[in-house]
């Protein structure tokens, strides 16, 4: 499987050097998508100096970190996403033919993935950091490097959790756009600021804190103020991408068999 992957990306970075009009639009694309949610924070700083005690700099670090890990998991792992539209128009059942893991199989699909976001979330978390002011030493560089693929396992147990959901209920686009939404709208922000409801499911339902706010509290040597929790929690990112990931396959594959038995 290794060599088919290797193969899969060899193909990607061709593709790149063939269309290279759609790579620099895509970066384009990514570049505004970004800067816009950027751009807009540091308005609504300019209005409130101080977010429930984070700081300009510190919000910045906050969304860096969430856009590492988003993008990684955009890079390796964006085509979950296509699996209700297979489901639907009867594609699916070609991976079945084949002598790989069908999850291996819907990852490595030819698609023009491009890793823009990824080396865009590494320059504006370098940026970030620095900004903030923490200290990067060799062993903060690791915990961070740990941290951001903690984070975008986290984003590929919840996709993959709700890709595998289409076995049974074979639209759920309403909510891939609920959760995508949660992600993408309130991540942006410590959840300190939210109501006790929201801040439950972000950081224990849909653990999308753990992919930032959480982190980056124990970064920046912030106290939690959205449980009291200690600093330390944000090491546990890692672990908890894991788990979600190995839980959302177990479920992915009790999917697969409930498919395969009803042939629908």
């Amino acid at each position: 499987m290794l060599a088919a992957y290797v193969q899969y990306w060899k193909i990607n970075l061709l593709t790149m050097v063939e269309y290279r009009a759609d790579f620099f639009m895509w970066f384009g694309f990514t570049v505004v998508y970004h800067g816009s949610a950027l751009a807009a924070l540091a308005v609504t700083m300019l209005r409130f100096p101080s977010m429930n005690g984070w700081s300009l700099r510190e919000m910045f670090f906050l969304y860096a970190l969430w856009m590492t890990a988003h993008e990684l998991h955009n890079a390796l792992f964006f085509n979950v996403v296509s699996v209700p539209e297979y489901i639907r128009e009867g594609r699916f059942d070609r991976f079945f033919v084949r002598p790989f893991d069908t999850l291996f199989q819907v990852l490595t699909v030819p698609s023009r993935t491009f890793p823009d976001g990824l080396i865009l979330g590494i320059v504006t978390l370098s940026i970030a950091t620095n900004v903030a002011g923490i200290h990067a030493t060799a062993l903060t560089i690791l915990t961070i490097a740990a941290v951001v693929c903690g984070g975008a396992g986290i984003d590929l147990g919840i996709s993959l959790f709700v890709a595998a959901l289409s076995f049974w209920l074979i639209r759920v686009d309403t909510l891939r756009w609920i959760v995508m939404s949660l992600e993408q709208d309130f991540t942006r922000y410590p959840i300190s600021i939210y109501t006790r409801g929201v801040r439950i499911v972000l950081a224990y339902v849909l653990p999308f804190a753990f992919m930032n706010y959480f982190p980056a509290s124990y970064f920046l040597g912030k106290h939690d103020t959205a449980f009291g929790l200690s600093p330390e929690v944000g090491l546990l990112t890692p672990l908890i991408g894991l788990l979600w990931t190995a839980l959302s396959y177990a479920f992915w594959n009790v999917g697969l068999r409930h498919y395969q038995r009803t042939g629908s």
